[in-house]
């Protein structure tokens, strides 16, 4: 399936700082895609019926691109062993293709932002198999998943202090942009 290259605005109130998007370009992908498959593979332990919700779709590939970032996530959810890699371009064969700011993937992971809402705004943009896109919207909604939760439980000891960290960081970029309420 060809997409277009349909992307919410960039000057979007959810938007990372620009000079961050320019500091991460130049990093290596792989140790991102370590941790985020370590995540993955967390979440499916805590959260095992998680793609059940997903039926039909659980084979489909979802690509996941933050537009305030130099990268996207390709996601394969299929059990017994779902994968997401990080690539700098989104291949053009895939099911559904899911572009928003980083933070509003975040919030609607989180559940903190309504998609409808991020629909309505152009911050988010969704092409391709859409029901497949709700379908797994329904599949994280039902478990829950708190992303930072997930990233500092890694951390054993230095959870908590790495979540507190997380979520200051949080607070610090939403006050750096008086349009980030509530993110």
């Amino acid at each position: 399936m060809n997409f277009s290259e349909v992307t919410p605005p960039a000057s979007s109130p959810l938007s990372v700082p620009p000079l961050l998007a320019l500091a991460v370009r130049p990093l290596p992908l792989l140790p991102l895609e370590a941790v985020l498959s370590i995540v993955l593979l967390r979440v499916c332990r805590e959260h095992p019926r998680i793609f059940d919700r997903l039926g039909v779709h659980a084979g489909k590939r979802f690509g996941i691109k933050p537009t305030d970032l130099p990268f996207a996530f390709l996601l394969a959810p299929a059990p017994p062993r779902p994968r997401l890699s990080v690539v700098r371009n989104l291949p053009n064969d895939l099911d559904a293709r899911i572009s928003s700011p980083l933070a509003g993937l975040f919030g609607l992971v989180e559940g903190r932002l309504d998609g409808d809402a991020l629909l309505f705004s152009r911050d988010l943009v969704v092409e391709g198999d859409v029901e497949a896109v709700l379908a797994l919207r329904n599949a994280i909604d039902d478990a829950q998943v708190d992303p930072m939760a997930e990233i500092a439980g890694m951390f054993g000891p230095l959870a908590e202090p790495l979540k507190r960290a997380l979520q200051v960081a949080r607070t610090v970029v939403s006050s750096s942009n008086p349009s980030h309420k509530g993110i």
